[in-house]
């Protein structure tokens, strides 16, 4: 056998193998996808546990990880293995510095008798949570479920670019400081009818606190509800495009 023909046969070799590889992924990538979603989704929750059994290296790494994903600051993430899940900024100040500089506040992970913060803070949490959750949802209603249209979409997006946005605006103000801290403009729409808890601060059970959780569940909806058809359909596409091929050539996949 000829090196020219030696070449070609491992050059179709090769092609054979990885074409099946994209076949395989292409017949099964939501299932690919939502182990990995899965595990991207796990991890900042592994954090709390690390730290809580002593593994202080392999905990610190996760929080440094997910540092580049988010703000981590410790008054709007949750917390494990402690008095409570979730702490006012008041509390974590008293236990790590007297500052509302967030560069400082988001370097507190916890302690012993306050439990560990999770990795990332409770908008990601309920933002990419949801977005797991509805890929699990996606899987027996694929063959129904047409995709979400664009303006919908939007409309799904809105609130949290809302919410997001004027937290933001408020931040200016300094943490702690600003008009979505007192959300004293709620407590006079709604005529004080509700306990002060609910108004100001980003506890648990609070507006702020709410408002991340619903905002963070409609986007991680709208975003698979409008990608994953799409997605279902291409990689469908590749599948049978793959599968006709190899059947001309006589060879299975």
């Amino acid at each position: 056998m000829s090196t020219t023909t030696t070449a070609a046969s491992r050059e179709r070799s090769l092609g054979v193998t990885l074409n099946r590889i994209v076949y395989g992924f292409s017949r099964r990538w939501l299932l690919v996808f939502t182990l990995l979603w899965g595990l991207f989704v796990g991890l900042p929750w592994l954090a709390p546990v690390l730290m809580k059994i002593g593994w202080t290296g392999a905990g610190n790494a996760v929080y440094l990880i997910y540092s580049t994903q988010c703000h981590q600051l410790p008054q709007r993430s949750f917390f494990l293995f402690g008095e409570k899940s979730m702490y006012a900024l008041a509390e974590v100040q008293a236990a790590w510095q007297n500052t509302n500089n967030p560069a400082i506040l988001r370097q507190f992970i916890g302690n012993p008798e306050m439990g560990w913060k999770v990795a990332w803070s409770d908008r990601m949490v309920s933002m990419y949570t949801a977005i797991f959750v509805s890929g699990l949802l996606y899987w027996p209603l694929r063959k129904r479920l047409k995709p979400l249209p664009i303006w919908a979409f939007v409309l799904f997006v809105l609130p949290m670019a809302l919410d997001g946005g004027t937290h933001l605006i408020s931040d200016f103000a300094g943490i702690g400081n600003g008009f979505r801290d007192s959300n004293a403009w709620l407590a006079a729409l709604t005529g004080n009818i509700l306990p002060a808890t609910f108004y100001a601060g980003d506890t648990l059970g609070s507006f702020n606190s709410w408002s991340r959780l619903i905002t963070g569940v409609l986007f991680g909806l709208g975003a698979v509800w409008l990608a994953y058809p799409y997605l279902e359909d291409a990689f469908a596409e590749t599948a049978d495009e793959i599968k006709a091929g190899f059947q001309r050539i006589g060879l299975s996949v």
